[in-house]
């Protein structure tokens, strides 16, 4: 199984987004502070302003939502996907990308991090 932390600023409004619009099951919830959730072989460890992954490092630098590195969901019909996404308010940082391995736009989580949608050519 793949683990992967995100930032949040809000960890109820992220359980609520991946969801309601991803599939994702609540797995676990501490508080206001952590959460994980998981689809498949996919688990995110979700890490609000109050959990421990958010100290400051040594030299100062604060962990942060909203960076580029991602996961990706593939999907069968990625325009119904969007459509739906795009009725309920979520961001995309852009249009559909189609290459030769098939279409790809990158919808913001309520933190602003990145998840792929992904169709296969």
């Amino acid at each position: 199984m793949a683990t992967i932390r995100y930032l949040v600023n809000d960890v109820q409004a992220s359980i609520d987004f991946y969801v309601k619009h991803l599939e994702f099951e609540l797995v676990e919830q501490m508080g206001p502070a952590f959460a994980i959730v998981a689809k498949a072989d996919l688990s995110i460890w979700l890490s609000g302003p109050q959990s421990s992954a958010a100290r400051p490092m040594p030299d100062g630098r604060k962990p942060e939502a909203g960076g580029w590195n991602r996961f990706v969901i593939e999907v069968d019909d990625i325009d119904s996907v969007i459509a739906s996404m795009s009725l309920a308010g979520i961001s995309f940082r852009n249009k559909i990308v189609v290459g030769p391995g098939g279409k790809q736009i990158l919808a913001e989580d309520p933190s602003g991090n990145p998840i792929e949608i992904f169709q296969s050519a």
